[in-house]
């Protein structure tokens, strides 16, 4: 009995007391531990799911409202269409018509080529100051063509291309008669898959013609150019991986470009190149039957090249419009 009650008077001694006191305690300690961690790692889970929910709902092009007709953002490294509207409808081209032309030209001359300019060059519609006579090289004037929009320069490079052609006759379609250049350039149009473009002339401008019926005599216009948002985005891409040179001039404010007679003050077209962050290249077009046409190509970072096509839209409208799909394709981009 004595030793019972030592026995149990030594199971509650301060030295077992302690012992028991800390090790329940390291337990607790141990749960609580644990059961923190879990509730943390839970947290982190659940704002995870939250984070990802968000971006899968995030749509930075949703709310968009554009004056353009027609329009599409094109991913070139992905091959991802990141917005589009009503990216197939065949619209009056306008300028972006030279894109080609430039396209057609370079795969027919060469680089250095000279062109002096005739009366006849200077025929379109426009003036963007070419002189007669003038010795230029085929690259600089392609580049004083694309850059200006010049409808002269246009007709100088389908001129002289069809000049290596003995049967070729550049001209202007008055009569939607298909010069030998124009239909090389529906020819690569075809090859490169744009099918909602056909192209009438080397420049774009609008075409009228003269038609007589029984009771009056009216005026019927058609556009130098047709196609679409999707295959001028095409096209672009087109040009950028394979024909780069063609569109570095359109990346510029402006330049001075140099001819066998004069130097030549350049200014771009797009009055908003400076606005459009990391531009690669860009072309405008502009009619009365067009509206308001703007293509560009920017680099979104990390070597990502978009292509942003705005057909159909207004004069001002056309930059606008731009400005806010790149604004919410950086958005869409920063938040994927």
């Amino acid at each position: 009995m004595t030793k019972q009650i030592n026995k149990i008077k030594n199971i509650f001694s301060i030295e077992n007391r302690t012992k028991y006191f800390v090790f329940v305690l390291v337990c607790l300690l141990t749960v609580s531990v644990l059961i923190f961690a879990i509730l943390i790692l839970g947290n982190q889970s659940l704002q995870k799911r939250t984070i990802v929910t968000t971006k899968e709902k995030l749509n930075a092009f949703e709310n968009i409202t554009l004056e353009g007709k027609s329009a599409i953002v094109f991913d070139v490294i992905n091959n991802q269409e990141l917005f589009s509207k009503n990216p197939d409808e065949p619209l009056p081209l306008a300028s972006l018509t030279k894109i080609l032309t430039a396209v057609v030209t370079s795969k027919k001359l060469k680089e250095n080529q000279t062109i002096k300019i005739t009366e006849k060059d200077l025929s379109p519609e426009g003036d963007s100051g070419l002189v007669v006579g003038d010795i230029w090289k085929m690259h600089d004037l392609r580049d004083f063509t694309l850059l200006t929009s010049s409808n002269d320069g246009a007709f100088a490079l389908a001129s002289i291309t069809e000049k290596q052609d003995p049967n070729g006759s550049s001209g202007e379609n008055q009569n939607n008669e298909e010069t030998e250049f124009v239909k090389e350039m529906n020819e690569v149009a075809l090859n490169l898959g744009l099918t909602n473009s056909k192209f009438f002339n080397e420049h774009g401008l609008d075409i009228t013609n003269q038609t007589t019926t029984d009771q009056s005599t009216k005026k019927e216009s058609c556009s130098g150019a047709y196609g679409s948002a999707r295959d001028m985005a095409t096209l672009f891409e087109y040009v950028l991986k394979n024909y780069p040179d063609i569109l570095e001039a359109t990346r510029y404010q402006n330049l001075e470009i140099t001819s066998a007679e004069k130097t030549y003050e350049a200014e771009n077209t797009n009055v908003y190149v400076n606005k459009i962050p990391n531009l690669i290249a860009s072309k405008t077009g502009y009619t009365d039957l067009a509206g308001g046409n703007l293509i560009i190509a920017f680099d979104a970072g990390l070597n990502r090249p978009i292509i942003i096509s705005v057909l159909g839209s207004t004069q001002e409208g056309r930059f606008t419009d731009t400005l806010k799909l790149v604004d919410a394709t950086i958005k869409q981009l920063a938040n994927s």
